[in-house]
């Protein structure tokens, strides 16, 4: 595989994991009535806490949005818990309709 391939591949997958980001971002802006940007730092959070690559996380909320999947241990409690965080702070979330 020559050099151009090689990047265009990994073109490819960085714009695909973008985009799977983008959709879990959606997800919980739609669930939790969360800003964009504090969906991305639950994300990022349940991430960083539970070792796993925000991809994968990502990739698990789309599946339990989608009715596919269950949210495994511990990725089940962690978004909870950084949901909880950002509504303690006031941060970014709205209030139900």
């Amino acid at each position: 595989m020559s050099r151009l391939e090689r990047e265009n591949a990994q073109l490819r997958r960085a714009v695909d994991s973008h985009a799977t980001v983008d959709q879990a971002i959606g997800v919980l802006v739609a669930v939790h009535r969360l800003e964009p940007a504090a969906g991305f730092e639950v994300l990022r959070e349940v991430s960083q806490h539970t070792n796993t690559r925000l991809h994968t996380v990502a990739e698990t909320v789309l599946g339990w949005a989608l009715g596919k999947d269950r949210l495994p241990p511990p990725v089940d409690q962690e978004p909870e818990a950084a949901l909880k965080r950002h509504l303690d702070a006031g941060d970014g979330v709205g209030q139900p309709g």
